[in-house]
C-alpha cells in the first residue's frame, strides 16, 4: 500500500451524467480511493466498460433495487481483502444500495449514502432508523479494534457553521435537531469529522440546491463527510472540499492519510 493515500467521496447525482461531464478525467488526478454515492445504477453491467471498470482501478458496486435510485460504488487502486454489501436481511444497511464496506490490510473503509428524510414523515423515520442501525454497526467495528474510515453523503448538516441559512432550515430535514443528534453521537463515540477537526472555523459547503441556483450564491450545506475513528486520527494529513469541481449538485470531499 502506498505511503500516502488520496481519498475522494462524491455524490455524483447519477454516474452516467458524471461520466458525460468528465468523471474519468477527474479520476486521472491520481486518487487512490474514490467513493461515489447516488450512482442511480440498477445494473452496473449495462454501463460502458470504461466506466464500469476504469483502467487502473478495482471497482465495486452496491446498487439499489429501484432503477434510477440510490446506489454506491468504490473505485480503488488497491485491491481490498474483502467487500461487503450484505449486513443482514432485515438490516436497512443492506437495502436500497446505500452501503459498501471494503476491508484493507490496515483499515476498514465504508462508503454510505444516508437516506434523505425530506419527502415524508415515513422517510424521515426511515432515515433516523438508518442512523441508529449504522451507529450500532460502526460502534461494533470500533470495539473490535478496527481502524475505520467512513464517508459519504450523510444528508445532515451538523452545526450552524455547516449551513448557510440555519434559522430558516431548523424545521427542515437535513438540519432538524433529531437528525443532528446522531452526528453528536458519532462524535461522542470517538468518530472524528476530519474537515471540521482540521478547520474548526472554516465555512465551506458541499451541496447546493440546483432548482434555486444556490451554488451561484453559495447558499449551501456541508452534508458530505469523511469520518475516522481515534485509531486513524494521527494518520490524517489533509481534509478539504473541492467546491470548484462541477458536474453534480454536490462537490467532492477530499482526505489524505499516511
Amino acid at each position: 500500500m502506498p505511503k500516502n493515500l488520496k481519498l475522494i467521496s462524491w455524490n455524483v447525482n447519477g454516474i452516467r451524467a458524471a461520466w458525460r461531464h468528465g468523471f474519468l478525467d477527474y479520476l486521472d488526478n491520481g486518487y487512490d480511493l474514490v467513493a461515489v454515492q447516488e450512482t442511480k445504477v440498477h445494473d452496473p453491467d449495462i454501463l460502458p466498460t470504461e466506466l464500469k471498470n476504469p483502467a487502473g482501478y478495482h471497482t465495486y458496486w452496491h446498487s439499489g433495487e429501484k432503477k434510477g435510485y440510490s446506489g454506491v460504488a468504490v473505485f480503488s487502486k488497491i485491491k481490498p481483502r474483502r467487500v461487503k454489501t450484505n449486513f443482514g436481511r432485515q438490516s436497512l444497511l443492506s437495502q436500497e444500495g446505500r452501503v459498501i464496506e471494503l476491508e484493507f490490510a490496515d483499515f476498514v473503509f465504508l462508503n454510505i449514502y444516508f437516506p434523505n428524510g425530506g419527502s415524508s414523515e415515513e422517510r424521515l423515520n426511515y432515515k433516523l432508523e438508518f442512523y441508529r442501525q449504522f451507529f450500532t454497526y460502526i460502534k461494533k467495528l470500533d470495539r473490535a479494534g478496527k481502524k475505520i474510515i467512513f464517508t459519504g453523503d450523510l444528508n445532515t448538516a451538523h452545526h450552524e457553521i455547516d449551513i448557510a441559512r440555519p434559522k430558516e432550515n431548523i424545521n427542515n430535514s437535513g438540519f432538524m435537531p433529531k437528525e443532528r443528534i446522531w452526528l453528536d453521537k458519532f462524535a461522542q463515540a470517538g468518530f472524528i469529522d476530519t474537515f471540521r477537526d482540521l478547520a474548526p472555523k472554516k465555512v465551506k459547503y458541499s451541496y447546493w440546491d440546483m432548482k434555486t441556483r444556490a451554488r451561484d450564491r453559495n447558499v449551501g450545506w456541508r452534508i458530505d463527510y469523511f469520518y475516522v475513528n481515534r485509531r486513524m486520527r494521527d494518520r490524517v494529513v489533509r481534509a478539504n472540499i473541492q467546491d470548484e469541481v462541477l458536474g453534480s449538485d454536490h462537490a467532492p470531499v477530499y482526505l489524505s492519510i499516511n
